[in-house]
C-alpha cells in the first residue's frame, strides 16, 4: 500500500483557483490508480476524478467537467487536481485515494475499489 497525504485546501471566492496535491510514500507508485473524491457535511463521499498509472487516462465526474483537471506526477510520486471555476458547492472534504487493481471510466468512481486513503483536506468556496 502508499500513504497518502494531501495539501492545499483554503477559502476561496467563487470563480477562483485551487490546487490541490497529494504526496504518496511507499512502493509502486506508478502502479496505481489515484483518484479525488470529495466529502460534504452530511452527505456521502462521492468521486471527482481519477487518472490511470501512466497518466494517459482520465475520468471525472459530470459536475466538474471542464473545470478540474486530475495530473500526476510519477517521478515524484505526487498526484494534483486543479480546481477551477469554483462553485459554492463544490465545499467539502478533498481526499486523495490509491487503488491497484485496473478501472476505467465509471468503474474508477467506486469507493470502495480503493485501498488506500489520505486524510483530506478542507476546500470551503464562499458564494
Amino acid at each position: 500500500q502508499v500513504q497518502l497525504v494531501e495539501s492545499g485546501g483554503g477559502l476561496v471566492q467563487a470563480g477562483g483557483s485551487l490546487r490541490l496535491s497529494c504526496a504518496a510514500s511507499g512502493r509502486a507508485f506508478s502502479e496505481y490508480t489515484m483518484g479525488w473524491f470529495r466529502q460534504a457535511p452530511g452527505k456521502e463521499r462521492e468521486f471527482v476524478a481519477a487518472i490511470s498509472p501512466s497518466g494517459a487516462g482520465t475520468t471525472y465526474t459530470d459536475s466538474v467537467k471542464d473545470r478540474f483537471t486530475i495530473s500526476r506526477d510519477n517521478a515524484k510520486n505526487t498526484v494534483s487536481l486543479q480546481m477551477n471555476s469554483l462553485k459554492p458547492e463544490d465545499t467539502a472534504v478533498y481526499y486523495c485515494a490509491a487503488r491497484r487493481n485496473y478501472c476505467s471510466g465509471s468503474r474508477c468512481s467506486d469507493v470502495g475499489g480503493y485501498d488506500s486513503w489520505g486524510q483530506g483536506t478542507q476546500v470551503t468556496v464562499s458564494s
